[in-house]
């Protein structure tokens, strides 16, 4: 089974090529949305212990977490002390139960993909990218989103061209969804071309 990194930068269209691969038949553990299934489950005790007042109800309060975050960098670490293993035990029951399905290729969508090490994980890395003023626009346009905050972003993870220059295949989503979605198949294609001369070989 060849495990994927997909990562790629705030705004450059990572989630909706990840969709793309799920599209194609491809699994994706997305490290985002088990984040949020945390947030409203088994981080939450250990998440208010460390930064008190920030959940309601069972729930972390993002806002009020990113409130507590900003008033220290140090704050960002204690948290991902707490989320990170817990993501990487649900990734390693994502990766046995894909595994046990006879799955050929399988997708690990995970952001921090080079900033948490995860890249040492897996087989083959995909990275998504644009260009600058794309990407900022994208950005931009979000809800709750100032060039403040997206600077902030952008200064916690990998800059893109280090990215691409350790990719082992750069999706680029700037020319249009239809560019990319082609891109995506012809990954699939290559890789299971080459799986099928491994077999051959063996």
């Amino acid at each position: 089974m060849i495990v994927i990194g997909l990562t790629g930068s705030i705004g450059m269209g990572k989630s909706t090529t990840a969709a793309m691969f799920d599209d194609a038949g491809i699994p994706v553990n997305d490290s985002d949305r088990n984040v949020h299934s945390l947030y409203s489950g088994k981080a939450v005790s250990t998440i208010e212990e460390a930064f008190p007042g920030v959940t309601s109800n069972g729930t972390v309060d993002r806002q009020k977490l990113s409130q507590e975050l900003k008033k220290n960098p140090a704050n960002f670490k204690m948290l991902e002390g707490i989320v990170h293993p817990l993501v990487r035990e649900m990734e390693k029951d994502f990766l046995a139960n894909q595994k046990a399905l006879g799955q050929d290729i399988v997708i690990l969508d995970i952001p921090l993909l080079f900033e948490t090490g995860a890249d040492k994980r897996v087989d083959k890395i995909v990275v998504v990218t644009c260009d600058p003023e794309i990407q900022k626009e994208r950005v931009l346009k979000r809800p709750d989103m100032t060039a403040e905050k997206f600077a902030m972003i952008l200064s916690r993870q990998t800059p893109d061209a280090v990215k691409r220059a350790r990719a082992d295949f750069v999706i680029d989503t700037g020319n249009g969804m239809d560019a990319a979605r082609q891109q995506v198949d012809e990954i699939i294609h290559n890789l299971r071309g080459q799986m099928n001369r491994d077999n051959a070989d063996a």
